[in-house]
């Protein structure tokens, strides 16, 4: 346990939430990922076989993902100005809540406003439905970067994607 302490810099027990929900993040994806592919196929839920092949699946992407996140861990280590190794997976948990949350409040709002996927061009209801995403998803990740004790990170992730899409006046001192 040392050596895996070492390795991500945890200095303290309560740092170990974040590899610990990052690697249940990737069952519980690899699990919906094998789901979703099993439920394309004619086999019943109820059969045997199901749950082994579920389970070799499952555990074949969960170790896709974790070699893809460690590669990206590898990349935007340098690149993020982080102080400890495990501030990384607090920040890729901050993305993925964000992310999902921001699409899940979109679907009320524009359901709130009258607009259907099903009734309404394609042309009209995405773009409508990334402006609303996108305010939100803006404001979601300084409040969830906040809770998981990564706002500085995020205040200057939000600035610099702001700035580059002409927004700079907004941040200037």
């Amino acid at each position: 346990m040392q050596k895996f302490k070492d390795r991500w810099e945890i200095q303290s027990n309560w740092q170990l939430i974040f590899p610990v929900i990052g690697l249940m993040s990737l069952v519980f994806s690899g699990y919906l990922i094998s789901k979703s592919i099993l439920g394309s196929f004619n086999l019943s839920q109820s059969d045997s076989s199901y749950l082994g092949v579920l389970s070799a699946i499952t555990i074949f992407f969960t170790s896709l993902l974790l070699y893809i996140t460690l590669k990206l861990f590898g990349v935007l280590e340098n690149k993020w100005s982080v102080t400890y190794r495990w501030e990384l997976i607090a920040i890729f948990i901050a993305f993925a809540i964000t992310g999902s949350t921001s699409a899940r409040l979109s679907d009320p709002i524009i359901s709130f406003i009258g607009l259907h996927k099903e009734s309404t061009s394609g042309w009209i209801y995405w773009p409508i439905r990334i402006l609303l995403i996108f305010p939100a998803y803006q404001m979601l990740l300084l409040i969830v970067g906040w809770l998981f004790g990564q706002f500085k990170f995020f205040w200057n992730f939000e600035k610099k994607m702001l700035s580059r899409m002409g927004f700079a006046r907004f941040f200037k001192n």
